[in-house]
């Protein structure tokens, strides 16, 4: 008799992904300048340290907000006491209007219409419960985050469809890729509900371009299915092209608002990344569809944000000085750290698609692979793992369809250690690999014959037996 539900037991959790392993590896030995120099420096984590000065500025400046106070009276006991899971009214409001700001108030959100969760891990696994049943599928352009795999198909019994795109248009999303992707769901039988795309993208550091909004939608609207776009990025896109919601695109095309095709585009959006806040577990789902808003209400009382959070954060985004400094600064400070890193591993004759958003770069590390395969990226990203002693998150645990590419960090660490990350990178290039960048000649690169037999012979000695808790993304 099987002792445990199948949940439990069913191998879709994803938790073997290359992604998370080398977490428990960073785990195990992290780095720390003073206690430990030669620990692992963590390049995997997407989080914004950036901008934390601004806000402990406003909380000094603001001590009612974190005191649970209001003009000058507790407001304690209100916050502690059960709350309808609908959410605060006033944070909902200052949720929306920062959601429009971010957008350069090209278009407004309807509270009524947002539904809080703890997260967007929350917020995807959610929509993908109000849209699909199990056994049916979502589309997802490649590469994507790590954690859909998890998130969208370990509980829901939903699968995953790749749209597989491709380097050689910068990995954007074309029309016969999609149809393909459609194909292929029918080919095995599954009923396509869905497209989900993370703009600004997860794991390029790009922004969908208007073109590839208005593909989307035309075809949803011809396959009559849903959109969700993920947004949790939409307030790092630091340089130009600018972001574009899709909520902007359905505005352009005048679509009615009784229309199908406006009832089956949703966001998700979070303040995990442009505010830097994972810990607070602030997600949000918005829908135009009053069913699936009412849904996901319903649903939301597995993972509600407290009230002491939403208070707090209530009074922070309704500061519109603070917001608006906030924005321009966080892009500002996230540029010249993105512009640190490509530097930095173009001295090591390493470059990157050209991102301008996100919190980490698309790294093309193609030429320092003994062959054109899966299983040449995973020794090199074994070797940068337990020599380089850095984690990165190799291409194949985001699904590329290209062996080489990875995705490097830059806005979770202190400006010393990304300097001392590429150090270290520079160094194992220039020992392990014959490339003229580093060693004062030109900018092609090969590997050497010895350093080939090196790579070939170098054996695994991770370890995996343990598994550690799960990052977020």
């Amino acid at each position: 008799m099987r002792m445990l539900s199948r949940n439990s037991t069913f191998n879709s959790h994803g938790q073997d992904s290359s992604y998370f392993l080398g977490w428990q590896e960073y785990e195990k030995n992290p780095y720390h300048e003073v206690h430990n120099t030669n620990g692992i420096i963590q390049m995997g984590l997407a989080e914004n340290q950036l901008c934390f000065d601004l806000l402990e500025s406003w909380l000094a400046k603001n001590p009612e907000a974190a005191a649970f106070k209001k003009n000058g009276e507790s407001i304690f006991a209100e916050l502690a006491l059960f709350q309808d899971y609908h959410g605060l009214p006033a944070f909902k409001k200052a949720m929306v209007d920062f959601m429009a700001e971010i957008r350069g108030n090209k278009v407004t959100f309807d509270p009524n219409h947002l539904v809080l969760t703890a997260g967007a891990t929350s917020a995807n696994e959610t929509f993908i419960f109000c849209l699909a049943d199990p056994g049916e599928a979502v589309l997802i352009p490649t590469p994507y985050y790590p954690g859909f795999d998890r998130d969208l198909k370990w509980r829901t019994g939903v699968e995953i469809v790749p749209i597989h795109c491709t380097s050689s248009n910068g990995f954007q999303i074309t029309e016969t890729a999609l149809e393909e992707a459609y194909q292929e769901a029918e080919k095995r039988n599954l009923r396509v509900k869905g497209v989900l795309v993370t703009n600004p993208s997860n794991p390029l550091g790009t922004t969908m371009t208007r073109n590839e909004l208005y593909l989307l939608l035309s075809f949803v609207e011809d396959k009559g299915i849903h959109l969700i776009s993920d947004e949790i990025y939409s307030g790092t896109a630091f340089s130009s092209p600018s972001f574009i919601s899709v909520m902007e695109v359905l505005k352009d095309r005048n679509c009615d608002e009784n229309s199908e095709v406006w009832q089956r585009v949703h966001v998700v959006y979070s303040l995990s990344k442009d505010l830097g806040l994972p810990g607070f577990r602030v997600g949000a789902i918005y829908s135009n569809d009053d069913m699936v808003v009412a849904a996901a209400t319903k649903m939301s009382s597995f993972g509600l944000v407290s009230s002491q959070t939403q208070h707090l954060l209530s009074a922070m985004l309704s500061d519109k000085k603070l917001t608006k400094n906030y924005i321009a600064e966080n892009h500002k400070r996230l540029k010249q750290r993105q512009k640190k890193l490509v530097s930095g591993l173009q001295k090591s004759g390493i470059s990157c698609l050209n991102g301008n958003a996100g919190l980490f770069c698309w790294v093309d590390m193609r030429h320092l692979l003994r062959s054109n395969t899966f299983e040449a990226e995973m020794e090199l990203w074994k070797k940068i793992v337990y020599e380089v002693h850095l984690n990165i998150s190799p291409g194949s645990s985001c699904h590329c369809t290209e062996p080489g590419w990875f995705r490097v960090c830059f806005a979770n660490l202190p400006e010393r250690t990304l300097d001392l990350a590429m150090q270290r990178l520079k160094a194992f290039v220039g020992e392990y690999y014959n490339v003229p960048e580093v060693n004062g000649g030109s900018q092609s690169s090969h590997l050497s014959h010895s350093r080939r037999q090196s790579l070939t012979k170098w054996v695994s000695r991770l370890s995996f037996d343990d598994r550690g808790p799960i990052p977020g993304r």
